[in-house]
């Protein structure tokens, strides 16, 4: 489904990813893992069109996007849950919710999506008019996550969601990532919880120091000495 190809991404003179090769296939989660800096967000930004790589190629099925603008990618089937949740703090739930149909087509069926969003994250339909800045941190990610699905996408990428949550509310927003995924939505999940995301994910890359260093199904990850020391202290 998604196929990133070598790219090179820069911040000005400072090169962040280098040889970066990822594929996400269709219907499976894939998790990307690594240390603060490693890169991990700007693989995102890259792929959803905020940054552009220097060299290198990034697919999306079958459909060179590397130069496309970031809304042609959302109108394309790929929306992107920013680390953070970055939502409107003084605009309702409804509102920021509204703000993930940005199309003519989505909004034809943004209706219909809301109700499927509801059955994700039920708490969202009884919050509707509140705003979104007076939220628990867990119900901001679950606004943050509900407007990514409002897009209807066929890829959603999720940067760090359980960033700051409660153990409960970790669990709870990993389960709901599964759910996602079995309803039809391939999923690209970046996470520093290594253990709660392989356990969830078909395949697994490693990120340090902005190079792929490990890559394999995700019992493969999980056994490996190596990410067994550095990123579970086993």
């Amino acid at each position: 489904m998604l196929k990133v190809h070598d790219i090179d991404v820069y911040y000005g003179d400072m090169q962040a990813l280098r040889n970066v090769t990822l594929d996400v296939k269709k219907g499976e989660i894939t998790t990307v893992i690594g240390s603060n800096g490693s890169g991990k967000s700007t693989l995102l930004r890259a792929i959803s069109g905020i940054l552009r790589p220097k060299t290198g190629s990034i697919q999306f099925n079958d459909k060179e996007i590397t130069r496309t603008p970031s809304s042609g990618i959302v109108e394309g089937g790929i929306s992107h849950v920013p680390e953070g949740r970055q939502l409107f703090p003084t605009m309702t739930v409804l509102e920021n919710l509204e703000m993930g149909a940005q199309f003519s087509h989505m909004q034809k069926s943004a209706k219909k999506t809301m109700q499927e969003v509801f059955t994700f994250f039920p708490r969202l339909k009884e919050r509707l008019s509140q705003k979104a800045g007076t939220l628990s941190g867990g119900e901001q990610q679950m606004v943050a996550m509900g407007r990514g699905l409002m897009s209807r996408p066929r890829l959603m990428m999720l940067d760090e969601p359980s960033l700051g949550l409660s153990p409960l509310l970790v669990s709870t927003i990993f389960e709901i990532i599964k759910q996602i995924n079995e309803s039809g939505t391939s999923i690209l999940l970046i996470e520093q919880n290594v253990f709660q995301s392989l356990k969830i994910s078909n395949h697994g890359y490693v990120l340090e120091n902005g190079t792929i260093a490990h890559q394999g199904s995700s019992d493969q990850l999980l056994g490996n000495p190596h990410i067994r020391k550095t990123y579970l202290g086993l």
